[in-house]
This record gives structure tokens, C-alpha cells and sequence, in this order.
């Protein structure tokens, strides 16, 4: 490990997204507040940050998303009445998202891509390495994807993207990499394409939602262009920085075959709420009980 190269202490987590793909729920309520069994989905993304030491968390929002700084505040009200009715398990639940880390918040004002709002996380951030982490892919703990991200950067430094290998029929819901081995089983990004189509996709990896950033990013967005959809695009600015490692780069990939649930698509929404009941040790041997009777009796009838 390179002891020059500073410890990474920061997360940014982008939240100002619509949700449209889960109207009407998310009209009023942000898409990341959207419980995964009985805890929000933006939980899941934080707690996964400090697992990996990184205490000090950057959300960067928008309009209609007071709720996510609520939920990490205190509730005195809350706590005071479960406190008088000696539900201290409940009480212990609820403080557990006020001490997670060190919370921030800024907002995006326009809806300009993921790659503006990571240049909102700039004065922040400064001249740090930091990681980004979005909210809809939730990644198992028992799958310490970051904490092998953050292994990576120490190691070779630039900036390290996760990778996963995927069906060519999905490859265009993804930015996708060109890549080649590098040292210690890490991957060397040599070009990356923001959802390409099947036949342009140069390999079948697709970039997950997990990034560990050199901080001279934020120049290399601050000079690129609208891309794809009209928005700033964080891969297009990695690409630059993997054709010319004088920008900062570096990239390198971890490819993750880990347990992973994307909860910005409605039916992994479902499939994750149903992976994470069934091995819950309070809820999962009665729910497993009634599924494999649900799937018995009642799914033939459906088919």
C-alpha cells in the first residue's frame, strides 16, 4: 500500500432522482425511502458506507426529499414515547439511523445527471478521493464489495468503478466497460460506453453502482459535455480519464459476483424484499413457512 495516498473518508450518495418508475408511490414520498422489508432502502446504502469506515456521508438531493434528512435525524417525540412504553427494542431501531455517521446534505437544483450531481458533492469533498454509492443497487454485506473498492484505490490509486457481468439483451440499461486484466486480479478499464446497444457494447460488464473517485474528476466533469439523455454522464467523464491517465486516471474495475438488489426496478424491488424476509431470523421461518404454501397452492391457479 502507498502511504502517500490519503485514507478515504467520504461517501457521496446522489438521491435527487424522481422515481418515476414507482409512480404514483413516489409522488410525495422519495424513491429511497421506499422500505425494503421494514427499513428504507437509503439505509441499507448508508449502514453499507460506515461497514467500509466511511463515516462521513454527502447526500445530495433535491426537491420533495426532506424525508431522507428526517430519517437520520433525531425524533424526540418518537423516542420519548417508546421510551415511556418500555419498547426499547423499537427505540433502539429508531436512534440506530441517527448514529450512523456523520450526515450532510446539498441540493442538486437541476436535473443535469449523475455526473452533475457529483460535481455538487465537490466543495465538500475537495481535493479528497471519495466513494459514490447509489441508492438503488443495494449490495449484501456479506459481500464487502466497497471495502474491496477502497482496497484497490490504496493500492494502484486513479479511480475503481464495480463491475458486473451481465446478459447481452441488458447491456443497454448499463454504462458499459472495455477492459483488460491488470495486477492482483483487478481489472484495467480501458474504455467505457454509457448504454450501449448489444451490437456497440464492447464487453458484457456493466458498471454497478458503486465508484471510488480520484477528486481530479471533478475538473474532467466540469469540462464534459451533455451526453447521453441530455445529462452529464460520470462514465463519459471516466472515459476520458482512462484514454488519457494524465487526467487522473488510471480506472480500474473490481468485478462483483456477489449478492446484489436492484430496488430501482419494480420487480428486484420485490425479489429483494422477498430475499431479505426469507433470511431474516426474526420473520424468515414463518414467512418461508407461508411461501412454499403460497407457491404449492395458490401459484398454479395464476399460471
Amino acid at each position: 500500500m502507498t502511504s502517500a495516498r490519503p485514507r478515504i473518508s467520504k461517501a457521496v450518495i446522489p438521491a435527487a432522482g424522481l422515481g418515476t418508475r414507482f409512480l404514483p408511490a413516489t409522488k410525495a414520498t422519495p424513491k429511497e425511502m421506499l422500505p425494503v422489508v421494514d427499513q428504507p432502502a437509503i439505509q441499507y446504502v448508508v449502514e453499507e458506507a460506515t461497514a467500509a469506515g466511511l463515516t462521513d456521508v454527502l447526500m445530495v438531493t433535491g426537491r420533495n426529499k426532506r424525508a431522507l434528512e428526517d430519517h437520520f435525524d433525531r425524533n424526540y417525540e418518537l423516542e420519548d414515547a417508546l421510551r415511556r412504553k418500555g419498547d426499547t427494542e423499537r427505540l433502539s431501531r429508531v436512534q440506530q439511523s441517527t448514529a450512523l455517521a456523520t450526515m450532510h446534505y446539498v441540493r442538486q437544483g437541476d436535473p443535469r445527471g449523475l455526473g452533475h450531481a457529483i460535481l455538487c458533492a465537490e466543495p465538500h469533498v475537495g481535493d479528497q478521493p471519495f466513494a459514490v454509492l447509489l441508492g438503488d443497487d443495494l449490495i449484501d454485506p456479506r459481500d464487502p464489495l466497497l471495502t474491496r473498492m477502497i482496497e484497490v484505490r490504496e493500492r494502484h490509486g486513479g479511480s475503481v468503478v464495480a463491475l458486473m457481468e451481465v446478459e447481452p439483451e441488458q447491456i443497454h440499461l448499463y454504462g458499459c466497460a472495455a477492459v483488460e486484466p491488470a495486477a492482483d486480479g483487478v481489472l484495467r478499464v480501458t474504455g467505457l460506453v454509457e448504454k450501449p446497444s448489444r451490437a456497440e457494447a464492447p464487453s458484457s460488464y456493466a458498471v454497478i453502482g458503486r465508484y471510488v473517485l480520484d477528486p481530479a474528476v471533478f475538473d474532467v466533469l466540469t469540462k464534459t459535455e451533455p451526453g447521453r439523455g441530455g445529462e452529464i454522464q460520470v462514465t463519459d467523464a471516466l472515459q476520458a480519464m482512462a484514454a488519457d491517465p494524465t487526467l487522473g486516471g488510471p480506472v480500474h474495475g473490481v468485478a462483483f459476483k456477489g449478492r446484489r438488489y436492484d430496488t430501482g426496478d419494480r420487480a428486484d424491488y420485490l425479489r429483494a424484499i422477498v430475499r431479505l424476509a426469507c433470511e431474516r431470523p426474526d420473520l424468515g421461518p414463518e414467512f418461508r413457512s407461508w411461501l412454499r404454501s403460497y407457491v404449492d397452492e395458490e401459484m398454479p391457479r395464476l399460471d
